[in-house]
C-alpha cells in the first residue's frame, strides 16, 4: 500500500541526507521524494510517498520523529490532503500526430513549452491519476523522454 508523509524539517544542512538513511538503513523504499523551503525559511516540507502495510508506516513515523531535525511529521490519509505533481513530457510527433497531440494536451489543461520539428515538450501537472492518464495516452505517440517532480502535498485543514 502507498503512503504519503509530509515531515516538516529544520531547514539544514545533511537534514534531507539522515532522513534518505534513515530509510535505507531499515530497508524501506523512498518511491518519491520532494523538498523545497516553506513559508518560514528556516524549516522546509519533505513530501515522502513510500509503501508497506500499517505496521511499516508506523515505524517510519516512529523513527523520523527520533530525528533531532524533525518538527512535524504527517501521514496523510485519503480526503486528507491536496497533492500534485508536475511532469515535463518529450513526445516524438511528425506532421500527422503534432495535432492530435496537441488536442490531448488541451484536454488536459497541459502546456507545450518547447517545439521542435520532431517533437514536443509538454508540461501537466496534476494528482497521480491525471499524471497516469496523460502518459498512457503519449506512450502511443512515443515518449522520447520524461521527468517527474513527484508527489508535493498539504493538507486540507
Amino acid at each position: 500500500m502507498r503512503h504519503t508523509i509530509s515531515v516538516l524539517v529544520e531547514n539544514k544542512f545533511g537534514v534531507l541526507t539522515r532522513v534518505a538513511g534513515l530509510f535505507s538503513g531499515r530497508g524501506y523504499n523512498i518511491d518519491s521524494l520532494n523538498v523545497a523551503p516553506t513559508q518560514d525559511p528556516t524549516a522546509s516540507r519533505m513530501t515522502i510517498v513510500t509503501r508497506g502495510d500499517d505496521a511499516t508506516l508506523e515505524q517510519i513515523v516512529k523513527q523520523l520523529n527520533k530525528l533531532v531535525e524533525i518538527l512535524k511529521v504527517v501521514d496523510f490519509r485519503d480526503g486528507e490532503y491536496v497533492d500534485r505533481e508536475l511532469v515535463l513530457v518529450k513526445v516524438a510527433v511528425d506532421s500527422k500526430t503534432r495535432a492530435e497531440v496537441m488536442q490531448i494536451t488541451d484536454i488536459f489543461r497541459a502546456k507545450i513549452v518547447d517545439v521542435q520539428p520532431k517533437s514536443l515538450t509538454i508540461e501537466v501537472t496534476g494528482n497521480e491519476s491525471k499524471i497516469e492518464k496523460f502518459l498512457d495516452l503519449m506512450k502511443s505517440f512515443g515518449v522520447i523522454d520524461l521527468t517527474r517532480t513527484g508527489k508535493v502535498a498539504l493538507p486540507r485543514k
